[in-house]
């Protein structure tokens, strides 16, 4: 059995208006789920973490965070007791380079295989696929050369949100560099259940996903939360 991963474009971080979040929070099999925030991306910023408690304590689950900088004690024993894993944007590249030192990145393959939910938005985003584009190395979007590989392809967040974002995916894929694979606008999320693709959620009636080729790009139809 393999959990549920949303892949979020972008948009508000922990809005308590975000209906995404809420419809994560619903794919959990508790009905009062330990959700923990992993602000790795970030570099822990402590507001953050504070919007974090502020939105979620709102909400009916149970919010914990992870940190990894300092002393952290087990974190991977931490991360096998939540029911949804939320991961925040940021550097993708520094979050994934930390998470394997510190074998976050098995602790959560265990994780989503026993069904526990994972998901975010940008880098939290990226990372549950083979590959995708990012600015982790500098202003200039570049393929990022290794993701989790949870699910296979290659993925690219904020396409409505960023207006590089686009053309340099759609380039990155017809080229070669990147394989085919997923795009998300802001406002809207990919939901996977194990590695299929399930269907695609929006906030905004204007967001949507994509399925992305070499021969070009494939609007896929949210449905609107």
């Amino acid at each position: 059995m393999s959990g549920h991963i949303l892949a979020m474009g972008g948009g508000a971080l922990f809005d308590r208006d975000s209906r995404i979040e809420d419809f994560m929070l619903g794919l959990a099999r508790s009905n009062r789920p330990r959700v923990c925030l992993l602000p790795t991306a970030g570099g822990e910023k402590p507001e953050w973490i504070v919007r974090f408690y502020e939105e979620f304590s709102a909400r009916d689950c149970e919010p914990s965070h992870l940190t990894l900088f300092g002393m952290p004690e087990n974190p991977a024993a931490h991360i096998a007791r939540q029911d949804v894993v939320y991961v925040s944007g940021g550097n993708t590249a520094n979050m994934l380079a930390i998470w394997r030192v510190h074998r976050i990145d098995r602790a959560l393959r265990e994780a989503w295989k026993r069904g526990t939910v994972v998901g975010g938005m940008s880098a939290g985003a990226n990372c549950w696929f083979e590959d995708s584009v990012t600015d982790s190395f500098g202003p200039e979007l570049r393929e990022l050369g290794s993701g989790l590989g949870l699910l296979p392809g290659s993925f690219c967040p904020h396409y409505d949100g960023e207006p590089e974002r686009r053309p340099a995916y759609t380039r990155l894929v017809r080229d070669g560099v990147l394989a085919p694979g997923y795009a998300a606008d802001d406002d809207a999320a990919l939901h996977f259940e194990g590695t299929e693709l399930r269907e695609v959620v929006s906030q905004r009636k204007e967001a949507r996903g994509y399925r992305v080729t070499p021969e070009g790009e494939e609007p896929l139809e949210p449905r609107l939360l």
